[in-house]
């Protein structure tokens, strides 16, 4: 194959978005079993802002190549691939090695934008098994945007204790696990209670199916609100818990008895005096799940209920290029979106 050269964006030196860089690589052939893919979207996460800013949790590799999430077509593939062919649309998945089951230190070790290189370049060369369909009647735009916050909204759904008709789940904010979540319990027949600070942002909450919405800056007592709000008073089964400690107390209030909190993140921060609160005696009656994405498998499982119900996903309405990239992170940052920030080229 002729030698095909690939920009990319990698983290110059962390702390600051101006540490963000473009640089220019040869693409290399691909493996027996790998696939080369042209990609054209990339969405962007708060875990990849964290990076950037070098603030995330776990560590990353020096001069990593950008973000989790992108989608594209395959161009090539080797000789022994047998799940892809070239012009098939695709998504690589967030762990580039959890298929199934349960998560293992190997697995997490494989995280795209962190371990290893990303998707925020022209063209990147995966094994076939790293890589999932595209639900045909979505763009690349849209697609770039489930490895991550719509696979961790399915999880967090659809776990140990998963959703079923009638259940009635919680969603805080207006950020792209949110309002996955939102979609994916209102196409399953669930009662959705959703949080917000911001009118217009609960207007398009309940566009999107929310039966209630509950403005937090307005209401502090907002767990105690939900749960009047649900279904009999009798509490939420399912809580998308994305503000960590400083909203996990109101949460523990929101909480039916043997229901599940969902941990994805800590957006609202780290309070010591609200967090300590959530040490409640209503704790032991619900389980706490932390949530870290998902395997193929869920993907997979997911991307067929997104095809069924037709789900779009939403993309704020300020779309970013290439060379915009750190625009792109500054805008996310800023919390001016609502849905997924997502860069095309």
């Amino acid at each position: 194959m002729a030698s095909i050269k690939s920009r990319q964006w990698i983290i110059g030196h962390k702390n600051s978005f101006e540490g963000l860089k473009i640089e220019e690589n040869d693409v290399s052939d691909p493996g027996d079993y790998e696939a080369l893919v042209k990609l054209h979207a990339v969405a962007l996460n708060r875990r990849d802002v964290m990076i950037a800013q070098g603030t995330y949790m776990r560590p990353t590799k020096d001069g990593v190549i950008l973000c989790s999430d992108g989608a594209g077509e395959v161009v090539t593939t080797g000789p022994k691939v047998t799940r892809f062919k070239p012009g098939q649309r695709v998504v690589a998945t967030f762990f580039q090695n959890f298929i199934a089951g349960k998560h293992s230190l190997e697995n997490v070790m494989t995280d795209l934008g962190g371990h290893h290189d990303g998707t925020l370049r022209e063209y990147a060369v995966f094994n076939e098994n790293e890589l999932v369909d595209v639900p045909a009647h979505l763009s690349f735009l849209e697609a770039s945007t489930l490895p991550c916050a719509a696979l961790t909204a399915w999880n967090a759904l659809y776990g140990p204790k998963p959703l079923i008709p009638g259940d009635t789940v919680l969603t805080q904010g207006t950020g792209g696990v949110a309002l996955f979540a939102l979609q994916f319990a209102a196409a399953a027949g669930a009662e959705v209670i959703s949080t917000t600070s911001n009118a217009a942002k609960g207007e398009k909450l309940k566009e999107l199916g929310a039966h209630h919405v509950i403005n937090y800056r307005n209401d502090e007592n907002w767990g105690e609100t939900t749960k009047k709000l649900s279904l009999n008073g009798r509490g939420v089964d399912h809580v998308i818990e994305i503000g960590g400690p400083n909203t996990m107390a109101q949460s523990l209030k929101a909480v039916s008895i043997d229901g599940e909190i969902a941990v994805v993140g800590t957006r609202g921060g780290q309070d010591g005096e609200k967090a300590s609160s959530s040490s409640t005696t209503h704790q032991p009656l619900c389980d706490i799940r932390r949530i870290l994405v998902g395997s193929r498998l869920q993907f997979e499982e997911m991307n067929r209920a997104i095809a069924v119900n037709k789900i779009r996903p939403i993309i704020d309405p300020q779309v970013f290029k290439f060379d915009q990239v750190r625009e792109a992170f500054q805008y996310l940052a800023d919390g001016k979106h609502v849905g997924k920030v997502v860069i095309e080229f």
